[in-house]
């Protein structure tokens, strides 16, 4: 555990110039005075840890001291090339880079982990695109990559509906979301934060000023923030249905399962007849049949009645069709 904690803590002073105590105990989740104890242990063991004294001061390696890759166990070292994602590397116009990198580590592991990255990809493989869509790399990806890795603001122009529309950004990160890549950055000068899809960038323009990037900026924390607002700002209509216990457990795998869920929880009991009336955040009332419909005789669809109409008449047609 602690020969663990140590090698931990020599690699995040390796990869930052200095630390302060309270910036290690945070990452390695112990107190500062254990800190200072194990600065002691990796002195006394050789790695030249020096400590900073004062308000500013901290820890650091001098001499450029480096640690190779070879405390790596067989499954940290099978992890690390899995952290890549080919398909999304090279439409990003990485390939070549993560190629070499992945040389690089492979030849600072010891001689029994150097088959790790063909370990890891006979058994692990990530298809990001959704089924039944031929995935298309936004010709302009490869400039929008360049500018989040330089921190580099770009000029903009993009389809907005029938409208063009040109913006300065700062481009903090991007996002693959079932084969669709998003931009999330910061409109220059008003400090906002939006998502572009990139397919729909007609041209990017990246200048020389670097931005100054907020050091508090969470890219997983904010795609998941607004892909959950941009899930419920679609949800603009109502209909209620009574569900039997199959349609209950159906209703998540037919529509929007955060917001099915809630609103199974805001209903009431189930009636004498075991059934539950449900109101439904949807789309439209278009939406809605579509997905309704996947639940069969499990759902009786109450209100709005135009929707009800259209179950009864298709119900109708089926009933016919079928002969009975």
């Amino acid at each position: 555990m602690r020969a663990a904690r140590l090698i931990k803590m020599v690699l995040l002073l390796q990869s930052r110039p200095s630390m302060t105590a309270a910036e290690l105990a945070r990452e390695l989740e112990v107190s500062e005075r254990t800190v200072t104890r194990d600065a002691q242990a990796l002195s006394e063991a050789g790695v030249p840890v020096y400590a900073d004294r004062g308000r500013i001061g901290g820890y650091r390696l001098v001499g450029g001291y480096r640690t190779r890759l070879t405390g790596l166990a067989r499954g940290e070292a099978e992890a690390l090339f899995l952290s890549g994602v080919p398909g999304a590397l090279r439409e990003m116009g990485l390939e070549d880079v993560a190629s070499a990198a992945r040389l690089k580590v492979s030849a600072a592991l010891l001689p029994s982990l150097r088959d790790a990255s063909r370990t890891a990809a006979q058994r692990f493989h990530l298809d990001a695109p959704d089924w039944f869509r031929e995935p298309v790399t936004p010709e302009l990806l490869p400039a929008v990559a360049d500018a989040v890795w330089d921190d580099r603001r770009i000029t903009a122009r993009y389809r907005r509906g029938e409208h063009a529309v040109e913006r300065e950004l700062e481009p903090y990160g991007l996002v693959l979301k079932a084969g669709v890549w998003y931009l999330c950055a910061r409109v220059a000068g008003h400090g906002s934060f939006r998502v572009y899809r990139i397919d729909r960038f007609t041209a990017v323009e990246a200048g020389e000023e670097r931005f100054e990037r907020e050091p508090d900026f969470d890219l997983p924390a904010f795609w998941e923030e607004r892909a959950e607002q941009f899930a419920r700002s679609i949800l603009r209509a109502e209909v209620v249905v009574r569900l039997s216990a199959e349609g209950v457990r159906r209703l998540p795998h037919a529509m929007d399962a955060v917001a099915a869920r809630e609103a199974l929880a805001r209903a009431g009991e189930p009636e004498g007849d075991e059934w539950v009336t449900v109101t439904l955040p949807v789309e439209s009332e278009e939406v809605a049949r579509e997905q309704l419909t996947a639940l069969g005789a499990e759902v009786e669809v109450l209100a709005p009645a135009s929707l009800r109409e259209r179950f009864a008449a298709e119900a109708a047609r089926l009933a016919e069709l079928y002969g009975l």
